[in-house]
C-alpha cells in the first residue's frame, strides 16, 4: 500500500469500507434489533422492566468499559487483527444468546457481546482513518456513518420479521453469516496498519478501573432502593476518579502506556465534541430503548409494524449523511451539528404524543422523520470531527474515546431515566403505565439534545475538517517544525499536522 493511503474510489477503497461497514454495523444492528425483541422475550423468559434494562445495558456496559482497549490492542497489534478477533467473539456470543435458557444466561451472554463489540467498533473507525488519503476520509466517514445508521435503522424491522417469523432468539443468531462474511472480507482486501511508535506495558490497571465504575454506578441506578445499589454507586463513582488519576499519572511516561493518553484531549474543540457525544447519545439510547416497546405496548403495533416505524431514519441518513460530510468539510462541522442536534431535539418533542391509539402517519412518521434528518445532519460531522482533531498516531484511541463516551452516555441514561420517570416492575405489561413515563422521558431526552445542541455552538470554532490554517497555524507550525523529526522522502505532512491541530 502506498503510504499516502487508499482511494475511496478504488476496488481496494470501497471492500475497505464495506468490511468497515459491515461489521460496525453488525454491532450497531444488534443494538437496536434487540430492543423489537424485549417485549417477547420478557414474557417468555419472565422479565421484570430492570431485566430488560439488563439486556440492553449488560451489552453496553463492556462495550463502553473495555472499547477504550480495544482501541490501544489495535493500534499495537494491528487494527484488521483485533476487529477481526472482536467479530468472531461477537459471533460466538450471539451463539449463547440465541440459546439462553434463562434471562441471567441473557444477560451474561450481552455481556460477552459487549466484549466483542468493543474490539471491532473501534478498529472499523481506525482502519477508515489510517487506510484512506487524507482528501477522502470526511467523505469516507460520511459513508460510514450514513451505511451505519441505516444498519442500525433496519435493526428494528429486521428484528421484527425474525421475532415474527422466527421467535427473538434470531435476533442474534442473524450475526453467524454476517460475522463469516466480515472475516472472510477483511482477511482478503483490509490492508493491516498499526502505531509503530507506541511501547510500555498495557495499562490493565486503567482498563478494570473504568469497566468496574461504569459497572457500581450502572447497577446503583437500574437496582435502586437498598443501600447495596447506593454503595456500588458511591464505590463506581470513587473508581472514576480513581481512573482519571491514574491514566494523568501513566501519560507522563513510565513502563506502562496509558489506556487514554492525555495528550489526545490536547485539542479543546476535541474535548468539547465528546462533552457533546455524552449527552446527545444519552437522549438518543433513551429513544432506542423507550419508543418501539411503546409502540408494541401503548399503540399495539405488530413488531414487524414497530420496526418499521424507524424507516425514514434509515432512508435519510444513508442518502444525506454523506452529503452532511462533505458540508461539514467546507463549512466547519458547528453549523450542521448545531441544527442537527436541534432537529433531533423536535423530533423528541413529536415522539412525546405518541401512545394508545397513535397512528403512524399522523403521529409517529413527522417525529421519526425530523429525528431522521437531525441525525444525517449532526452525525457525520461529529464523527469526523473528533478524528481530524485528534493526532493519527491516536486514531484508535480517539476512536475508542468517542465511542466509549457515546455508549457511556447511553448507558447511564437508560439505567436512570426509566426508573426516574416511573418505568419499573411490570410497568411494559400496562399501556397507561408505560406511556405516562414513555411520554416524560421523551421530554426529558428533548432537553438533552437542546443542550449539546448549546454547547456544539459555543465550543465548536473552527474548521477541523478543511485543514485550513487557524488563527495561530504560523506559530503552531514554527513549533511542530522544530519538535518534529524531519518527515521520511515519499511522506506527506499528515504527522505534523497531527501535532499542529492540537494547540
Amino acid at each position: 500500500m502506498d503510504k499516502s493511503g487508499i482511494l475511496l474510489s478504488s476496488p481496494r477503497g470501497r471492500w475497505v469500507l464495506f468490511t468497515t461497514v459491515l461489521g460496525s454495523g453488525m454491532a450497531f444492528l444488534d443494538s437496536t434489533v434487540v430492543n423489537v425483541a424485549l417485549p417477547r422475550l420478557g414474557e417468555e423468559l419472565r422479565a421484570s422492566m430492570s431485566g430488560l434494562q439488563w439486556t440492553v445495558n449488560a451489552y453496553t456496559l463492556t462495550l463502553a468499559g473495555l472499547i477504550l482497549l480495544g482501541g490501544s490492542l489495535g493500534d499495537r497489534y494491528g487494527r484488521r487483527k483485533v476487529f477481526t478477533i472482536g467479530v468472531a467473539w461477537f459471533a460466538l456470543a450471539s451463539a449463547l444468546c440465541g440459546l439462553a435458557p434463562n434471562i441471567e444466561t441473557l444477560v451474561l451472554a450481552r455481556a460477552l457481546q459487549g466484549i466483542g463489540g468493543a474490539l471491532l467498533t473501534p478498529g472499523s473507525l481506525a482502519i477508515i482513518q489510517s487506510s484512506f488519503v487524507r482528501e477522502d476520509r470526511p467523505r469516507a466517514v460520511g459513508a460510514w456513518s450514513g451505511l451505519g445508521g441505516l444498519a442500525g435503522a433496519l435493526g428494528p424491522l429486521l428484528g421484527g420479521w425474525l421475532v415474527e417469523a422466527a421467535g427473538w432468539r434470531w435476533v442474534f443468531l442473524i450475526n453467524l453469516p454476517l460475522a463469516a462474511l466480515v472475516i472472510a472480507v477483511a482477511v482478503r482486501h483490509v490492508p493491516e496498519t498499526r502505531d509503530e511508535a507506541v511501547d510500555g506495558r498495557f495499562d490493565v490497571l486503567g482498563a478494570a478501573l473504568a469497566a468496574l465504575s461504569l459497572a457500581g454506578i450502572t447497577y446503583g441506578l437500574i437496582e435502586r432502593g437498598s443501600p447495596v445499589p447506593l454503595v456500588a454507586a458511591a464505590a463506581g463513582v470513587v473508581l472514576g476518579a480513581v481512573f482519571v488519576v491514574a491514566e494523568v499519572h501513566r501519560s507522563r511516561g513510565g513502563p506502562v502506556s496509558a489506556l487514554v493518553p492525555v495528550r489526545v484531549f490536547a485539542s479543546r474543540e476535541f474535548t468539547a465534541v465528546n462533552v457533546v457525544t455524552l449527552i446527545m447519545y444519552a437522549a438518543l439510547g433513551v429513544v432506542t430503548f423507550l419508543l418501539i416497546v411503546e409502540l408494541q405496548v401503548a399503540a399495539h403495533f405488530s413488531p414487524i409494524a414497530a420496526g418499521s416505524s424507524m424507516l425514514p431514519v434509515m432512508l435519510l441518513m444513508l442518502l444525506l449523511s454523506p452529503r452532511s460530510g462533505e458540508l461539514a468539510k467546507r463549512v466547519g462541522p458547528r453549523l450542521p451539528m448545531t441544527v442537527g442536534i436541534l432537529l433531533c431535539a423536535g423530533g423528541l418533542l413529536l415522539m412525546s404524543r405518541v401512545g394508545p391509539g397513535s397512528s403512524y402517519l399522523t403521529d409517529v412518521l413527522p417525529a421519526v422523520t425530523l429525528f431522521g434528518l437531525g441525525l444525517s445532519a449532526a452525525v457525520a460531522p461529529l464523527t469526523a470531527t473528533v478524528l481530524a482533531t485528534a493526532e493519527e498516531r491516536y486514531a484508535g484511541v480517539a476512536s475508542g474515546v468517542n465511542n466509549a463516551v457515546a455508549r457511556t452516555g447511553s448507558l447511564l441514561a437508560v439505567a436512570a431515566i426509566p426508573p426516574l420517570v416511573g418505568l419499573t416492575g411490570s410497568a411494559y405489561t400496562s399501556a397507561t403505565a408505560f406511556t405516562a413515563g414513555f411520554r416524560t422521558a421523551m421530554l426529558v431526552s428533548a432537553a438533552m439534545m437542546a443542550c449539546s445542541a448549546i454547547l456544539t455552538f459555543v465550543t465548536i470554532r473552527t474548521n477541523a475538517l478543511s485543514g485550513a490554517p487557524g488563527r495561530h497555524e504560523p506559530e503552531r507550525k514554527a513549533a511542530c517544525e522544530l519538535a518534529a523529526p524531519p518527515l521520511e522522502p515519499g511522506e506527506d505532512d499528515e504527522h505534523a499536522d497531527g501535532h499542529r491541530r492540537n494547540p
